[in-house]
């Protein structure tokens, strides 16, 4: 009989999960606490590492159906648009690595995920908030007990918590945990490529750096849409909502005397959201006897190195892999943890320590700059290779 498994979160590290579990042989239901099953936001990064996830569990050729193919990942000075770094991607990083790397719309990725659970048999229960965890024994088998807010009661084999920063299942294991805002926040927001002049924006993922601030812009549905990401530097935030609408306005005063091209794309946004990044120390422990975390409830990371949603997708894959083994599920997690913790925490630190370089901050961030600028300039492959251990890794070999 199918050991049967609960995934608390619906969203892309939840669903990812749900079909690496599948895969394997598991029953999955997936507990999602909102009344309908969606994605907001705009546009997301699959590096190669990402992809071979997504090959394996069978959505690649949907998602490439409906992504935009970038050809250099570019760093540029705020004022004169030089050019720090000019990385190619395109077909050369997908002959180096063997997947592609794909700018793609985040509701588009949800969607895909969530059409492939229902095909293959996952069950997706709405309104769904989980309130708390319990183990129990029934002889000599260990159960899971998840309750519900609602007070509904499901009993399962295993419980993921892929439900977010704000983990409602990390909050049953490790009680004492907290978060903190990062001192950013970030707007975001969509605009019709064809509301733009011609060559505005170039084919590329486009990163803009300056002081206390960086600002990302590129394509998606296939060139139809831009994609743009503003940070900025803030001492104080107390809102802890992720889709607050955001002021365009502000937005733009904020980014008035950067580049041309960064000044004229605002203009044409016309609406975006806002909200702080909120973050953690590094976790120790992610497993509690039959219990396990994913993505952001175990390693939030700040979007600097565009790896959030890629390293979920990496740990449900892992998961499964561990937990499909003869051994018993808490062996299986407890390997799952080790198996992903340096990797995970290694991207979460090197997100953090961007920060710095991008908002150009301190006499380490410009050394960092002319080093790069220096390596570029004899070999774009040079200037990539602090990167290259994220991107080169492929969790479906191991």
């Amino acid at each position: 009989m199918a050991k049967n498994v609960i995934v608390a979160g619906g969203g892309i590290g939840g669903l990812s999960t749900a079909l690496a579990l599948r895969r394997k042989g598991f029953e999955v239901l997936i507990l999602e606490q909102s009344d309908a099953l969606s994605e907001v936001g705009a546009g997301i990064q699959l590096s190669p590492n990402a992809m071979h996830v997504l090959i394996k569990l069978g959505v690649s050729e949907a998602l490439i159906s409906m992504a935009f193919f970038p050809e250099y990942a570019t760093m540029r000075h705020y004022l004169s648009g030089h050019e720090y770094l000019r990385m190619p991607l395109g077909k050369r990083i997908e002959q180096k690595y063997n997947a592609p790397y794909l700018h793609i719309h985040r509701a588009d990725l949800h969607s895909v995920l969530h059409q492939a659970a229902l095909k293959r048999g996952i069950t997706i229960t709405l309104k769904a908030q989980v309130k708390r965890y319990q183990h129990t024994q029934y002889g000599s088998t260990t159960k899971v007990q998840v309750e519900l807010h609602d007070g509904r009661k499901f009993t399962c084999d295993m419980l993921v918590g892929a439900d977010g920063i704000r983990s409602a299942v990390k909050k049953c294991l490790l009680p004492n945990s907290s978060l903190h805002f990062t001192g950013h926040v970030a707007w975001r927001g969509t605009l019709k490529s064809k509301n733009v002049p011609v060559a505005l924006v170039k084919p590329d993922a486009n990163l803009w750096i300056g002081p206390s601030a960086h600002l990302v812009n590129y394509y998606v549905r296939g060139g139809e849409e831009i994609n743009i990401i503003a940070v900025q530097e803030r001492k104080e935030w107390n809102d802890e909502r992720w889709n607050i609408p955001g002021d365009v306005v502000e937005l733009r005063r904020t980014f008035e005397k950067w580049h041309p091209q960064v000044t004229e794309l605002l203009s044409h946004l016309e609406s975006c959201f806002l909200w702080g990044l909120f973050g953690s120390e590094p976790l120790d422990k992610w497993v509690d006897n039959h219990v396990a975390l994913i993505g952001d409830a175990c390693h939030p990371m700040l979007p600097f190195v565009a790896q959030g949603a890629a390293m979920a997708i990496e740990d449900g894959f892992c998961l499964a892999k561990w937990v499909s083994t003869e051994i018993d599920i808490h062996q299986g997690l407890a390997l799952y943890q080790a198996d992903r913790f340096g990797r995970a925490t290694r991207v979460q630190k090197m997100a953090k320590s961007n920060a710095d370089l991008y908002h150009m901050n301190g006499m380490s961030a410009k050394i960092k700059l002319k080093a790069l600028e220096i390596l570029n300039a004899l070999s774009p492959r040079l200037a990539s290779l602090p990167i290259a251990f994220i991107y080169a890794h492929n969790v479906t070999l191991d």
